[in-house]
């Protein structure tokens, strides 16, 4: 009778273990999601990068990272059941907050790409990500103070728009031409005075104002991004200023943003010519930036 309890504990035990050690939970069904990517900025202790891979059209959450000051990112493989990985179409990367109490994905959908194989070449315009490479963005700006009464101070002012009438339109006309931008992304203005990148303000739109006017004139300024450099000058700086030969920046900035300083996504850039004149239309460059190489994910 021992030996038959014995038996029975034993045969129980067995087919507990087997139940508890499910296939997926195998080594063996188990495969990395490798990441190699580059050119991601550090979020803060707020916010974290999450990667998900989108299953029968569904999104799968699949681990998350940090990124530190020098872009190194705190991890780079993780371990996922093989049969969900195999089946993964396409990968994409967002930014969430931290903690997180939302199991979906965010609107800041940084990097996308599709599986070829195994591999899967990551952008930013990919269809789940911004969906654009910048390639027909365009940008013209002028030096002006319109917001003080003071016209002596012109070159300390810069606005992106075109105050030239033409036979259609009598009045100035957007200086930016840039794609619209899918939720949870914003553009900002950027001028860089001695090494400094100072925001001109975030916008969504070039034909309305932008998100501030924290150095400008008490004067209401023209409905188009941009900013006078009259007061309020951040610590080190002197304003008024001439902005002649200072570089100056469209970046494209997740929303929230949690850098005081540009993002790495700049579609447009130009310096503002030495000894430049107000109210003359100078024009920026386009970066190419949907050319850049953001890397790539692996399944092994």
């Amino acid at each position: 009778m021992l030996n038959k309890t014995i038996y029975f504990l034993i045969l129980i035990m067995g087919l507990t273990t087997a139940i508890g050690c499910s296939d997926d939970d195998s080594p063996a069904a188990q495969k990395s999601l490798t990441l190699s990517i580059n050119k991601l900025e550090d979020v803060g202790a707020n916010f974290i990068y999450e990667n998900w891979l989108i299953v029968d059209g569904s999104p799968v959450a699949a681990g998350t990272f940090s990124v530190d000051s020098n872009g190194v990112l705190s991890e780079t493989k993780f371990l996922m059941p093989a049969k969900t990985l195999d089946s993964a179409t396409e990968y994409v990367l967002t930014i969430e907050p931290n903690p997180d109490p939302d199991p979906t994905p965010s609107k800041v959908h940084v990097l996308g790409g599709d599986f070829v194989s195994d591999n899967a070449e990551v952008s930013i315009d990919h269809s789940k990500a911004l969906g654009t490479n910048f390639s027909t963005a365009a940008g013209n700006y002028i030096l002006a103070t319109p917001t003080d009464e003071d016209t002596t101070n012109e070159n300390s002012g810069l606005w992106w728009l075109d105050p030239n009438p033409s036979t259609t339109n009598l009045f100035p006309s957007p200086g930016l031409t840039l794609p619209t931008l899918p939720e949870g992304w914003e553009y900002e203005g950027w001028v860089v005075i001695d090494g400094v990148p100072v925001s001109t303000g975030k916008f969504t739109s070039v034909s309305g104002a932008d998100s501030t006017k924290l150095f400008s004139g008490t004067t209401s300024g023209p409905q188009f991004p941009g900013e006078d450099f009259l007061m309020n000058a951040p610590q080190g700086l002197t304003f008024p200023l001439d902005l002649s030969g200072k570089k100056v920046v469209i970046s494209v900035e997740p929303k929230p943003d949690t850098s005081p300083d540009p993002s790495t996504i700049k579609p447009l850039e130009g310096t503002v010519p030495p000894n430049a004149t107000d109210h003359l239309l100078y024009t920026m460059l386009n970066k190419d930036i949907g050319s850049e190489n953001f890397g790539s994910v692996s399944r092994e």
